[in-house]
């Protein structure tokens, strides 16, 4: 298959196109940057410079390649996870404005199949894993809200699509090489200068995904039926849980502990709310249809 990936030098786009390349696809990677384009074109497939904020720019781009496929990975996310509602202005208009952008000239060249970057982590589950049947959490305080709403009008844009197959894939809190929870990420510096609290009970749940096996579940998605699929590993955790066991894992201190009468004050709702109400995800589906086969947490025992 022809296959473009738009945000192809991310974090997840780097392993994916590199898969897609070793599948025998014919692979587009599109990026914006100088230091972008360079890395796709490291990795050996088709660099390709564009804006997808640019309407007539991504248009021409698609009736040139004529791809088979696109797979939305835009993301326009800060290097640390403090300065997210700074960041997410700029983010929900890359994803939602030049994602729509991309959308659009997908539906209107053909496309045969559009697979798009959803959240599996702002997930309401009620008193159980979240299901693919589960809204996003859009009533959620502060930046989970927005966040929530952002996914939420992704995944209407994604199901709505009569013209082309449209896949969409809920991705738990990504981890691994390139991303905030690793050794060397902007979440291991914050917990190693002590600036990251376990708050009330810490009863969230979290489903995390490494970004490599984000990246095998979506090359899978090329021939899947089309739908909705939670993409997280199998061992949802609370974060009273893996919060000590990631700072035992990167050699940090336990995180102090903070009440939630006192975070409420000193940090607001928002991180009360997303220490304690998250529900994790249900990975059911992916296995089967997928194959998804998820390796385990580099921070929790065996």
């Amino acid at each position: 298959m022809k296959v473009l990936v738009a945000g192809a030098s991310g974090a997840l786009g780097r392993p994916l196109i590199r898969i897609l390349r070793d599948s025998g696809h014919e692979v587009w990677g599109l990026a914006h940057r100088p230091e972008s384009l360079k890395t796709i074109e490291r990795l050996g497939v088709h660099p390709v410079n564009g804006d997808a904020l640019n309407r007539t720019n991504i248009f021409e781009l698609i009736e040139q390649i004529r791809p088979d496929v696109v797979i939305d990975q835009l993301t326009s996310l800060p290097s640390s996870p403090f300065d997210l509602p700074q960041r997410l202005p700029a983010d929900r208009r890359l994803r939602l404005d030049g994602g729509g952008n991309l959308f659009e000239a997908a539906k209107t060249f053909q496309v045969k199949r559009y697979v798009q970057q959803l959240s599996g982590f702002y997930l309401d589950g009620g008193k159980g894993l979240a299901t693919e049947a589960s809204p996003l959490r859009i009533n959620a305080p502060g930046t989970i809200g927005d966040s929530a709403r952002m996914y939420a009008a992704l995944e209407q844009r994604v199901s709505s699509a009569q013209e082309m197959e449209g896949i969409g894939l809920r991705y738990g809190f990504f981890y691994g090489p390139g991303t905030w929870y690793w050794s060397d990420g902007a979440f291991s510096r914050h917990l190693l200068k002590g600036e990251v609290s376990l708050i009330g009970k810490g009863s969230s749940i979290f489903s995390f995904i490494h970004v490599e096996d984000a990246a095998q579940a979506t090359v899978a998605a090329l021939t899947a039926p089309s739908g909705i699929y939670n993409i997280v590993d199998n061992q949802p955790t609370t974060m009273s849980d893996w919060l000590p066991a990631y700072a035992n894992w990167i050699g940090a201190d336990a995180p102090p502990y903070l009440d939630e009468q006192k975070a409420l004050q000193l940090l607001g709702k928002e991180s009360v709310y997303f220490q304690n109400s998250l529900t994790g995800a249900c990975n059911r589906k992916a296995l089967r249809v997928l194959g998804l086969s998820p390796q385990w947490p580099s921070w929790l025992k065996k």
